[in-house]
């Protein structure tokens, strides 16, 4: 346990120099800037038309080159996306960086629009086909194919983070946040959770993408309809509270206010570092994780998936975030003393607005689902980065080994599994971020392109 402690300690000071205020933050929001600017505003001009995409995208298109549909590429990205960042990462963003958090999270949000759309056109443009005819792709594929020979080292080093971030932020934390609020909810032992999480991801990992892809394409839909209908419910019965809230959220963004307390620049800094880095936790904007499953997408033309992929980035953070943060501050739960811990914040919250028990249960099933998505999602990333530094055979001894670590995370501390994670998600995105600075120009021309050409109709 003291070597835990130490390496708690490590994770985060580095993490603090990664994500503070010059370290990938201003890489990260300075690529979403320029990104959308040089697409001349094109994910919030295209957002109806990517919609439409995407409705029409749950059928595979004959003659077209894929492995998943487009609807199920984006589901597997989103099952990915969809999961403890959504509410247990934005209740710790609020409780320790304030409401004004919530602000910088739309603003990672909105700017990931940008960024996976060029993030998925990208993934499809510079794929390739593997021995056993899956199609694989991601930032390793476009930096070695986009950038050339001389940047193969980017795409290791990208393969290496992502390979180890795998097992922080899309397996420890979820299945740490699954058994915290089990617990909580219904008395279940520890172990027994830990059992359960780990026999229900092997059964899904056996069968492989497309199993991934089948499970994801019934199971994201389902869950963030009836997650978002049940925070809808808390907000229209608080409908006088939420005027306020977003005045708070836009206020103490460049004011600084949080459960925690601290001097005024502190707090402005806290909510920016929090705010941003749960930002990129929940949507993965930058990250480089979704592009690895919209490179599997059977599709005519990497535009059309670009466009599906900013459809990610909306739905999570500008819809679903939005929600758990809104429910969270009109219940004004985050200012109770009595809470220790973030893990719980959430569901104390809808505990707490909804009578009959009925908001505890909410939170404890959504969160449940949302998070054993994100671990068969990140599975996939994973097991991608693998085997493109140790080729196809590494591939079923990596599943092996990430259900293995499933009740790991279960059983272990929050603070260390937040922490690992921080640390290795801002150490993924930096190859992402400077590949697609690089390679801007060929998404700006496949887009006019794509758009110019009559064809191509969204």
């Amino acid at each position: 346990m003291e070597i835990l402690k130490q390496f708690d300690v490590l994770a985060d000071t580095l993490s603090g120099y990664v994500w503070g205020i010059f370290g990938i933050i201003p890489l990260l929001i300075g690529t979403g800037v320029f990104l959308m600017v040089g697409l001349h505003f094109l994910p919030l001009k295209q957002i109806g038309p990517a919609l439409r995409t995407m409705w029409r995208g749950r059928k595979p298109q004959p003659g077209h080159e894929g492995e998943l549909t487009p609807w199920q590429a984006l589901m597997a990205s989103m099952a990915a996306t969809v999961g403890t960042g959504n509410i247990v990462g934005v209740a710790t963003a609020i409780y320790f960086g304030g409401p004004g958090a919530v602000f910088w999270m739309w603003v990672t949000g909105f700017l990931g629009m940008a960024t996976k759309f060029c993030e998925a056109t990208l993934a499809v443009k510079y794929r390739e086909v593997a021995s056993d005819g899956s199609f694989v792709g991601g930032p390793m594929y476009y930096i070695k194919n986009g950038l050339g020979d001389s940047w193969k080292w980017m795409a290791t080093l990208f393969a290496i983070f992502g390979s180890v971030a795998c097992f922080g932020i899309g397996n420890m934390t979820q299945a740490n946040g699954i058994t915290a609020n089990i617990v909580k909810q219904t008395g279940m032992p520890e172990m027994a959770v830990a059992a359960l999480l780990f026999v229900l991801a092997a059964l899904v990992f056996l069968g492989g993408v497309k199993r991934i892809g089948a499970v994801a394409g019934h199971l994201v839909p389902v869950m963030c309809v009836v997650y978002v209908i049940g925070a809808l419910l808390i907000l229209i019965m608080n409908l006088d509270k939420v005027p306020g809230v977003f005045g708070q959220i836009i206020g103490s963004a460049f004011t600084g206010e949080s459960a925690k307390g601290g001097l005024y620049g502190s707090m402005v800094l806290m909510a920016i570092r929090y705010g941003c880095a749960r930002g990129l936790f929940s949507n993965e904007a930058g990250l480089g994780s979704s592009p690895i499953a919209h490179a599997t997408a059977i599709v005519d033309h990497p535009v059309k998936q670009g466009l599906l992929g900013m459809i990610d980035p909306f739905l999570d953070t500008i819809v679903v975030c939005t929600m758990t943060a809104l429910v969270i501050l009109v219940s004004g739960q985050w200012l109770n003393a009595s809470i220790t811990s973030p893990a719980i914040l959430t569901n104390v919250a809808f505990e707490s607005t909804l009578p009959g028990g009925f908001g505890a249960w909410l939170v404890t099933i959504g969160l449940s689902l949302f998070a054993f998505s994100t671990i068969l999602g990140w599975g996939l990333y994973g097991e991608r980065c693998i085997t493109y530094l140790f080729g196809r055979g590494a591939s079923r001894p990596f599943y092996i080994v990430f259900t293995l670590v499933v009740p790991v995370g279960a059983l272990g501390g929050l603070d260390f599994v937040w922490n690992f994670s921080d640390l290795f998600n801002g150490l993924m995105a930096i190859p992402n971020l400077i590949a697609l600075l690089l390679l801007s120009p060929v998404v700006f021309r496949l887009t006019k392109e794509f758009f110019n050409d009559p064809q191509h109709k969204v």
